[in-house]
């Protein structure tokens, strides 16, 4: 596990995004794995920023998303299909038939999931984006006894909901439910690149990285990747030694 600590968001950022357009170069097909949220909103501004100096082409990539909510359109603006329209796909030169999310309005909520898997298994990631929940969720994999490997539905925590809840007008229409890539479908990623902000996810930084392996840390099965990048700010790693 590559463990690095950056003074300044934005060199956080830089790096992460160098990351992702130096792969994007070296192997023009690849496949990227992406993710929601605050976090990687400035990672994906250097991305589009190196896209457009630089006149790197995203034509034959191919991407894969975390997650989606259930029962949120692709045109509202709290889901992740406009997300990922708004900070990235819109701004660069990929084909919208090489992104790829959940379906978070198919009738049938399992047979999406296989649909996706299926895909997955099909075109394996070669890098793959993650942040970090406040209970040590990747993904929408919450804590729990058992986890599911593959893509499955998950009932979102009162945590992650309440964490959610800035990006809504209130608790309440913040989604309970959503689909998302299980920790065995993460793990599969040929490199994973972890990234986290915040002083007040120091602690679960530290469970995660250097904590037992369990399931109720979820994004602590990151232990047995054998290719884990891991950005954080000055911050978040500071209970790290």
């Amino acid at each position: 596990m590559d463990i690095k600590i950056f003074d300044h968001q934005q060199d956080l950022d830089t790096y992460a995004a160098e990351l992702f357009v130096r792969l994007v170069n070296e192997k023009p097909e690849a496949v990227l794995g992406l993710a929601t949220g605050s976090t990687p909103i400035g990672i994906y501004d250097k991305i589009i920023e190196l896209h457009r100096q630089q006149d790197v082409s995203f034509q034959a990539v191919t991407t894969f998303n975390l997650d989606e909510y259930v029962g949120v359109s692709p045109d509202n603006e709290q889901s992740y299909a406009y997300y990922m329209q708004k900070n990235l796909f819109s701004h660069i030169d990929i084909p919208a038939g090489n992104t790829h999310l959940p379906d978070g309005m198919a009738e049938n909520i399992d047979a999406e999931c296989a649909r996706y898997e299926e895909q997955l298994q099909a075109q394996p990631v070669d890098m793959q984006l993650l942040g970090l929940g406040h209970n040590g969720h990747i993904g929408f994999n919450e804590p729990d006894v058992h986890l599911s490997g593959g893509t499955h539905a998950v009932k979102l925590s009162k945590e992650t909901r309440e964490a959610n809840a800035r990006f809504f007008a209130s608790l309440e229409e913040v989604p309970r439910y959503a689909v998302t890539m299980g920790v065995g479908s993460i793990l599969k990623a040929k490199t994973v690149v972890l990234a986290v902000r915040g002083a007040d996810k120091a602690k679960i930084v530290k469970d995660a990285l250097t904590g037992p392996i369990t399931t109720e840390v979820p994004a602590s099965l990151l232990q047995t990747h054998a290719n884990v990048v891991v950005l954080l700010d000055r911050e978040a790693g500071r209970m790290l030694d």
